[in-house]
């Protein structure tokens, strides 16, 4: 049986973006049908609907954080916060940056830019890894 950072790259292969990969190669150990997290997940590609903003695998990796150690109260929230935290930081500490538009070099908000993403190979190349550490990332911190 794969794993979740062969899971979360298989997902990748198939077409999913980095948060898809990232969010549903956790969501079956927390009860979270397979359609529904592809469906949660979808918008946050792209550094959220490719604006570029926060790269789409630290989303994912945050949804799986909630997901196995969210809390359902208010009270809970600090716990949650802390683990975001530290995804983040450890996130920013490999790659320098968490914004998508600056860990590919490209503007994904223009068709322009996209397309010379793809043309450049950046989805093949830069997004496997951005996706395995995130992946690496969130599972070490959901460890109990």
């Amino acid at each position: 049986m794969p794993g979740l950072t062969e899971t979360a790259l298989a997902r990748f292969d198939q077409g999913y973006n980095c948060s898809q990969s990232v969010f549903s190669a956790f969501a079956p150990q927390f009860g979270v049908p397979d359609e529904l997290a592809l469906k949660l997940a979808s918008p946050f590609g792209g550094g959220m609907a490719r604006q570029g903003h926060i790269c789409g695998a630290v989303s994912g990796a945050l949804m799986a954080l909630g997901a196995g150690r969210g809390a359902d109260l208010p009270a809970g929230k600090e716990e949650i916060y802390r683990l975001g935290q530290e995804l983040l930081q450890s996130f920013e500490s490999r790659h320098g940056t968490l914004l998508c538009r600056e860990l590919i070099g490209y503007d994904l908000r223009t068709p322009d830019g996209w397309m010379q993403a793809r043309q450049k190979g950046v989805f093949t190349t830069i997004c496997p890894g951005l996706v395995r550490d995130a992946v690496e990332i969130a599972q070490a911190l959901l460890k109990p």
